[in-house]
């Protein structure tokens, strides 16, 4: 597909974890799943400090969920429960955040102020999360950065039932960094590069969190008569790619969806559309559907929308399955519409309902079944969806496991953030800035170049910086062959710990192993046994451990009288074979003395006896 022609353009934002305690608070960024209490809490919006009303907060408001926290004493107290106000903000997690702006040549500000931005997902208790700008500007690769941001991390989501959404407060208040680009990405392949590229950035510091859930990046992407989406939640990078070119498909879908509605109707149209109560006509009904939900039927008619609702030119990405999605998110209900049914509707029950709510030619209509407020809210949020198709309105959507996905709410405007007025402003003084700038760590890629003069393989090199291995390998390499640390590090450990054993205790044991391969205590073949028995006695000495797997160093002369007692008990081989007899015999040598000798002083011995052999034999043939 040509992105550059479908005028796609991408921008990304990337939210990382930082490894220190919370922002506003000394507790710790932990996550537990021992709590000790619970709370509950209703959220509602406030205005700006200019009176506006976000319209996104707005459309959260009018789900009109309650809220559940969970709470540890292990990594929460009264900040996050918003109890008590923000103490100082982290001065660790500010150094780390002016690290990475400084790693990116973004211009820091000369002072942070803390705002809040309106939040009422119940993702915060508050009704807010607190954000600082950081720094404008930078470069990653040729791709540029607005905003370096430090921001609290949001509450976990946990569970949901009914209107009750349940949180966990461990990871609220977890400083996050938050870097965004221009919108000058090209392709979706591009943006994943970009997000990796951040990603090795941040890592270089080593003061961010690793694993699942502790970076995450948001999506900003339109096409050529479109208008920006964002996808919230991305978790794994290498997911970006396939959700950008998903989305895309899902975008040309809704480009022309917009271009057959304004042939058609007008906004101010479909946002009239009434909303009736037809149960009457399905009170004999055989819709399994219908009967089930046990309630009220509600319609309203969609001016101009036969043939749309069902799929254009993309039957995946139709605009039924976006108001089916808007339809659960406002009410947890489901709906029905005229381009896919019957769902066992009768054709009679068809027209009569067309007929009812004034259906005339193109007009499709939507249904739902079941108690009565639940049936109205979805159709009200259909309506409003459809509404936003006639402008291809921008939009926020959550990532979802398969690569797609689904409608959340409006995107949000200015009218969400105001000052934070219980965090005071931190000044930057110019030699905090001038001691980090001396403190800046080595790149992954340049760390990579330097492993390569080691004598590492470039893959062998970077398995060792993207695998966080490089604070290991960094000591040993002063004292050590760099082949036989990568070996251990990228082969030994993870098959030890494939087998089920725990190698936490290992790390520590790898310069002691290599000191006893270097004194001669036993070979380099049996630094695998050597590294599993270790694993399961862990306080055993290396002499201890050596005598444990009977890998004890032979010296050359028991090595030879080894091989002499395999060659006569294999006779037969060197008598059929002759010189060939070397390779099947080194497997059976290698086998029974792996650990106790090279393999290549096995060889260079098992040949000079096996051709040794074979020249007495040609001179008994002569004589």
């Amino acid at each position: 597909m040509d992105y550059r022609k479908l005028g796609f353009k991408a921008g990304l934002e990337v939210h990382q974890q930082l490894d220190t305690h919370k922002l506003f608070c000394k507790c710790p960024s932990v996550l537990t799943d021992n709590f000790d209490y619970s709370f509950e809490r209703e959220l509602v919006p406030t205005r700006s400090e200019l009176g506006g009303m976000d319209k996104a907060a707005l459309a959260e408001a009018g789900k009109k969920k309650r809220f559940i926290y969970m709470a540890s004493s292990l990594s929460t107290c009264l900040v996050e429960a918003d109890e008590e106000p923000p103490h100082e903000a982290n001065q660790e997690a500010i150094d780390i955040c002016l690290e990475a702006a400084l790693m990116l040549n973004a211009k820091i500000v000369d002072e942070l102020h803390f705002m809040r931005k309106i939040v009422i997902d119940g993702s915060t208790t508050s009704g807010f999360q607190r954000t600082a700008l950081v720094a404008l500007g930078g470069k990653v690769g040729k791709i540029s950065i607005e905003t370096i941001c430090l921001e609290e991390d949001a509450a976990r989501r946990i569970g949901e039932e009914g209107n009750a959404v349940k949180y966990a407060l461990d990871r609220l208040g977890i400083p996050l960094v938050e870097i965004t680009t221009a919108p000058e990405i090209e392709s979706p392949e591009e943006a994943e590069e970009v997000a990796l590229a951040i990603g090795k950035i941040l890592r270089a510091t080593k003061k961010v969190k690793r694993g699942i859930g502790t970076i995450r990046q948001d999506l900003n992407v339109s096409i050529k008569g479109g208008s920006r989406v964002e996808i919230k939640g991305v978790q794994e990078l290498r997911s970006i790619s396939r959700i950008l070119k998903n989305e895309v498909e899902r975008q040309l879908e809704m480009v022309e969806v917009k271009k057959l509605l304004r042939q058609r109707t007008t906004k101010d149209e479909i946002e009239k559309a009434e909303i009736a109560d037809v149960s009457s006509i399905f009170a004999n009904t055989k819709s399994e559907v219908i009967r089930k939900g046990k309630g009220t039927v509600m319609a309203a008619r969609l001016p101009g929308f036969e043939g749309v609702i069902g799929g254009v030119r993309d039957k995946k990405n139709r605009l039924g399955k976006e108001f089916a999605a808007a339809a659960a998110e406002a009410a947890g209900g489901g709906i029905m519409h005229s381009d896919e049914l019957p769902y066992g509707i009768s054709e009679k029950e068809v027209e009569m309902v067309r007929e009812k709510i004034g259906c005339r030619n193109m007009d499709a209509f939507v249904i739902s079944s079941g108690e009565k407020k639940v049936a109205r809210t979805c159709i009200e949020a259909v309506i409003t969806r459809a509404a936003m198709a006639f402008d291809m309105e921008g939009e926020v959507r959550k990532a979802l496991p398969d690569g797609t996905t689904k409608y959340m709410r409006p995107i949000a405007g200015a009218e969400r953030m105001y000052p934070e007025t219980d965090v005071p402003p931190v000044f930057i003084e110019p030699d905090r800035i001038k001691r980090l700038k001396s403190e800046l760590p080595e790149t992954f890629d340049d760390k990579i170049l330097r492993y390569e003069k080691y004598g590492l393989g470039k893959d062998e090199a970077e398995q060792i910086v993207y695998g966080g291995k490089d604070e290991l390998f960094e000591p040993l390499v002063k004292k050590h062959d760099s082949k036989a640390i990568a070996r251990i590090l990228l082969h030994v450990l993870p098959e030890i710990e494939r087998k089920g054993h725990d190698i936490k205790n290992l790390a520590g044991r790898i310069d002691e192993v290599l000191e006893g391969l270097e004194k001669g205590m036993f070979s380099k073949d049996g630094i695998d046994k050597i590294m599993e028995c270790w694993a399961g006695k862990p306080d055993a000495s290396l002499e201890e451990i050596i005598k444990e797997c009977g890998i004890e160093a032979m010296n050359k002369e028991d090595l030879r009288k080894e091989i002499k007692s395999i060659l006569k008990e294999h006779a037969s081989i060197v008598a059929e074979k002759g010189e060939d007899a070397i390779s099947p015999l080194m497997g059976i040598a290698m086998k029974k003395m792996k650990g106790k000798a090279d393999g290549s002083l096995i060889y260079q011995i098992l040949k000079e006896e096996v051709m040794r052999i074979v020249q007495e034999k040609g001179r008994e043939y002569k004589k």
